[in-house]
């Protein structure tokens, strides 16, 4: 995966934004279709990806660029309704610069070309957008430059066999189901869960 054009993340980081301000309070302690994360701890971990992904496209590598993905997920900051939009815009400005996409930087402590760290944020911001609004119930469309990148990220990463150490295993979908479901199912999710699934 070489030879990426770059792309604007702000409309979907934008996207997730009003998503979280989509969430009540009451919400937090709700399942999510990631069976680690309540919703309080999908922000978290959103909170601590965004960070993350903002500062590898700075090359500002240290402690947020190097927490392994399966670690426990950050702790949900006290003022998160203001804070994490604030991180996912910064993330957003960070990936404007061409110098994001070029060179080698690092996120969840491995060390990748720019262009995937680009390519694993917007998967980032594409699946756990919808982990959101299917968790508290709100309608998701996301940006379709960062859903395009994040299918091509992941079928790469099936085909490779190297997503299901990350991912879990793919959950069969149609081929001419819409690309998001079809996105969703190689992230390991059931396109057709909801809070009360099994």
């Amino acid at each position: 995966m070489t030879g990426t054009t770059t792309f604007d993340l702000g409309p979907q980081a934008l996207i997730v934004a009003r998503l979280v301000a989509g969430v009540p309070d009451a919400a937090l302690a709700g399942r999510t279709p990631c069976p680690r994360y309540a919703v309080g701890d999908l922000l978290g971990h959103l909170a601590g990806l965004a960070t993350a992904f903002r500062d590898a496209a700075r090359k500002d590598l240290g402690p947020t660029t190097d927490t392994a993905p399966d670690s426990a997920p950050p702790s949900l900051p006290a003022q998160w309704r203001e804070e994490l939009p604030r991180v996912l815009g910064e993330l957003a400005e960070a990936w404007r610069d061409p110098a994001a996409w070029t060179g080698m930087t690092r996120a969840g402590g491995v060390d990748l070309p720019g262009e995937i760290a680009g390519l694993v944020a917007a998967d980032e911001l594409v699946v756990h957008g919808w982990d959101l609004a299917r968790a508290t119930g709100q309608e998701y469309a996301p940006d379709q430059a960062a859903l395009d990148a994040a299918y091509g990220f992941l079928l790469a990463s099936a085909e490779d066999g190297g997503g299901g150490d990350i991912f879990g295993p793919a959950v069969p979908v149609p081929d001419d189901a819409p690309l998001l479901a079809r996105a969703v199912g190689l992230s390991g999710r059931d396109p057709g869960w909801a809070p009360q699934s099994p």
